[in-house]
């Protein structure tokens, strides 16, 4: 196929591909694939205090995907601007948690309908971009190279793209036999060759995605971290987009995005045992080294809800009024469980060891 990307690509076909997308190879890798997603579902249902796969995982898929997009904030920003109230942080970390705070909402969307729409995804990127701009209705998006070259053009005409739109959504609903995991990865490749926004799509995109894996209740929560395996493999990941583009060669790519779904489950599924197990080894040094009347597994707990915790936030779980709470602080801190900063007005306590390990 011939295709000039610097023309919109209005001929974008409609789903469901014409081809068999089942081969001998996307089949073998689908077993595996599901499996380690299985594997990663199950191990989630066994944390007892959810927020803390929400707040550590998905802030890490954040800021995996921003970096795709070079926007990029290290670790310490992040966790800090999550936390402090009145912190003053660059607008790149900014725009990071809001990437959560839209990966939230399309969760909390599903929980209270369980449908994808165009309309959720017009209010992710609202809320990643912080403006009201919806499909876009203009010509002149393309996507370019590092050298400036265009190497695609998505379609023109907002009737189109929302066609195209309607067409993506009937597809990830429909009741067919092909294997969820090879259509998350039909869904993604369709969406960004939309590319229904003027920007954004990338990461409305890869939201989109832990979404799909919900939906259909192959995972409970979004955290799976695919964006660290599309870092890791981004040339490859725009070769295989175009692909798909120029030749309809759809095996090489939904093989990428499967073996993505594999190895983020495994990482994933690892990163939560060692949180799981360093929570464990807390509980054991607080119980051998504090008080009793300092010590409980909810305090504990707590302190792996995110790496940074504040006074408020021992108040606000109940567990203990605001002179005890910092009491409670200075006595983590003195064991060397926590260390204290000051942000702003605030003095914020780092869980040292939590942060090492989603630093990794």
């Amino acid at each position: 196929m011939s295709l000039n990307p610097t023309q919109p690509y209005n001929e974008l076909p409609l789903l469901p591909p014409k081809v068999d997308l089942e081969s001998k190879a996307v089949l073998r890798k689908t077993i595996s694939a599901s499996r380690a997603l299985a594997e990663l579902k199950g191990l989630g249902q066994t944390i007892p205090e959810q927020a803390i796969l929400v707040n550590s995982v998905i802030l890490q898929e954040a800021k995996a995907s921003s970096e795709i997009e070079n926007i990029i904030t290290t670790n310490d920003k992040l966790f800090q601007a999550f936390t402090a109230k009145n912190g003053r942080f660059d607008p790149a970390t900014k725009e990071v948690l809001r990437y959560r705070e839209a990966l939230w909402l399309g969760f909390d969307e599903l929980r209270n309908r369980k449908v994808l729409t165009t309309n959720v995804f017009v209010r992710i990127v609202q809320t990643i971009r912080q403006n009201r701009a919806g499909i876009r209705d203009v010509p002149g998006t393309a996507l370019q190279a590092p050298n400036g070259k265009i190497i695609y053009t998505p379609p023109e005409g907002k009737a189109l793209i929302q066609d195209r739109l309607r067409n993506l959504e009937d597809y990830i609903h429909a009741k067919d036999n092909v294997d969820p995991l090879i259509k998350m990865a039909v869904v993604h490749y369709q969406f960004e060759a939309i590319h229904p926004f003027s920007d954004g799509n990338g990461r409305t995109g890869r939201i989109i995605n832990s979404m799909f894996l919900v939906l259909k209740d192959l995972l409970e929560l979004p955290v799976l971290y695919l964006s660290k395996y599309i870092i890791e493999h981004k040339t490859e990941y725009y070769q295989l987009l175009r692909l798909v583009t120029e030749d309809h060669d759809w095996e090489p790519w939904i093989l990428y995005m499967l073996d993505a779904v594999e190895q983020t489950a495994v990482f994933t599924r690892k990163k939560i045992i060692a949180i799981r197990n360093l929570m464990l080894e807390t509980m054991e040094l607080a119980r051998g080294k504090l008080p009793r009347r300092v010590y409980s597994k909810e305090l504990i707990e707590l302190l792996f809800r995110q790496p940074y915790t504040k006074v408020k936030f021992l108040v606000d779980a109940n567990i203990a009024e605001r002179k005890t709470a910092a009491e409670y602080l200075k006595q983590l801190e003195s064991i060397e469980i926590l260390q204290r900063r000051r942000i702003g007005r605030e003095a914020l306590y780092l869980n040292t060891k939590l942060y090492e390990l989603l630093a990794q």
